[in-house]
């Protein structure tokens, strides 16, 4: 029997070659025994050389399933959170679509007409008229271009009052109901050229004095329009102002919506309200300046000049020095033009301190009539006087506001003295509280106050004949700002 030689080539066996799995010679000799020693030796060799690669061919085959497994396994996860995402996405637009777009920050009111508070005007309403000269050649002339996009604000509020002691003389009454505000303002506060327009009705409350109403303060005061006058500002820094201008006396504005208290007080009853002429101003840093000549107390004679100096120390506190004087005289006399106060000189001092939930503003003022028989004025006669009006911020939309004051005049009945009160020589103090609410638009504001008149001449205060020295009032204002 002859034993075939055993041939293994197989690549990853080098170690088997056919020399070494062959045999030879007789099958019963030694050497055929041999060769089948050789050829179980070299099998088993075989087996365990090479096993190891075979098994290393197999845990590659099985790693590689496993990972393509994986990689199914992970594809689809991918899938899945895809498609969430997908839904989280249609959720999140469906949600953003429901929830309504943040209000644009509304712009801060212009600084005209000037509000002392707590009550705050509404942010300027944008208004663009086409004016075909105007935007057609605004070129020709710079800053006329844009003449035509203004802002425009405007106060609505009505007025009733209770009082005792009413000068019925004078047309007043125990009980009023008016129209404080009916107003709409134009403005165009940047640019080169500037304009600014107020008009409607309005009517004039103050302490110790009948009250003007509506139709008589828009026929025999200031008429329909009280306040417009066209601006130049050719910097930052200067100005040029003409027109109906507010006054820069006192610290009390013309309109009720303009002051802490409805009504104005005893100090203000000695100062003019709107003036007609031109002005200058300059601000630079903490100094602002400004210059007016104009007809004083709405008279038809220019011979007044006006200035104002004021220097703010730092964003809470500033100081103010405010003088007039008519330069020349003028008898002529009307509701809206006294005669001694037209002829006379004005001068204040007045302090600010304006920082949440605080404004505080004390005053002094003093006045001069010179001596001018013509007028009633057989010698020099003035008021002194002091105030403080303060406004503090209970809440947000709640504020309390209240006025103190006291004036005095020089003289006596018997030497000459001019009547600028309650007759020569008298005075009077008087206070004032005016809790305010405002929410958005809407305000109200009751309000309480007394004056007692000192000193003074029989038919000159209060009552159906004059003889009355106090008059206690109650009244309620309400209405709109926008």
């Amino acid at each position: 029997m002859s034993v075939a030689p055993v041939a293994i080539s197989d690549e990853r066996c080098p170690l088997i070659t056919d020399e070494t799995a062959q045999g030879g010679g007789n099958p019963l000799n030694r050497g055929m025994l041999k060769s089948i020693s050789l050829a179980l030796i070299a099998t088993i060799m075989t087996a365990l050389i090479c096993a190891p690669a075979f098994a290393d061919d197999s845990a590659s085959a099985l790693s590689a399933a496993q990972a393509q497994q994986k990689i199914d396994e992970l594809n689809k996860q991918i899938q899945q959170l895809n498609q969430q995402k997908a839904d989280l996405q249609a959720k999140l637009k469906t949600a953003e679509a429901k929830v309504p777009a943040a209000a644009p920050t509304p712009a801060p009111p212009l600084s005209s007409p000037s509000v002392t508070g707590p009550l705050q005007m509404a942010s300027p309403n944008e208004l663009d008229t086409y004016l075909p000269f105007l935007s057609d050649h605004g070129d020709l002339i710079p800053g006329l271009g844009d003449l035509g996009k203004m802002d425009f604000n405007g106060v609505f509020s009505g007025i009733g009052i209770v009082q005792d002691h009413a000068v019925t003389s004078a047309g007043d009454r125990a009980v009023r109901a008016d129209m404080s505000n009916a107003q709409i303002i134009l403005q165009k506060a940047d640019g080169l050229v500037q304009f600014y327009l107020q008009g409607g009705a309005y009517d004039i409350p103050a302490l110790g004095a009948p009250l003007v109403p509506a139709g008589t303060a828009v026929q025999d005061l200031y008429g329909p329009l009280p306040v417009a006058y066209l601006k130049v500002q050719p910097t930052d820094s200067f100005s040029i102002m003409a027109g109906n201008l507010p006054t820069l006396i006192g610290a009390e504005y013309t309109f009720t919506f303009e002051n802490v208290n409805v009504e104005r007080g005893l100090l203000w009853n000695q100062e003019n309200a709107i003036n007609r002429g031109v002005q200058v101003n300059y601000a630079k840093g903490p100094i602002a300046a400004s210059l007016s000549w104009n007809n004083g107390f709405y008279s038809n004679s220019y011979t007044w000049l006006t200035g104002s100096l004021a220097y703010t120390i730092n964003p809470a506190n500033s100081v103010s020095v405010i003088g007039g004087q008519n330069l020349g005289f003028d008898a002529h006399s009307n509701f809206a033009t006294p005669l001694l106060q037209n002829n006379s000189g004005i001068y204040d001092l007045i302090y600010t301190y304006n920082a949440a939930p605080w404004i505080i503003q004390p005053y002094f003022q003093w006045t001069w009539v010179p001596h001018n028989a013509e007028i009633g004025a057989d010698r020099s006669t003035s008021t002194l006087g002091g105030a403080i009006l303060a406004s503090y911020a209970l809440t947000e939309k709640l504020f309390m506001a209240g006025r103190l004051e006291y004036l005095e005049s020089t003289g006596s009945p018997t030497d000459g003295a001019a009547n600028l009160m309650y007759g020569p020589g008298s005075s009077a103090w008087s206070i004032t509280a005016t809790p305010t609410y405002q929410f958005k638009k809407f305000f109200v504001r009751p309000e309480l106050s007394f004056v007692q008149a000192m000193g003074y001449s029989k038919g000159d205060v209060f009552g159906a004949r004059g003889g009355n020295p106090s008059q206690f009032r109650a009244l309620l204002e309400t209405g709109v700002m926008f």
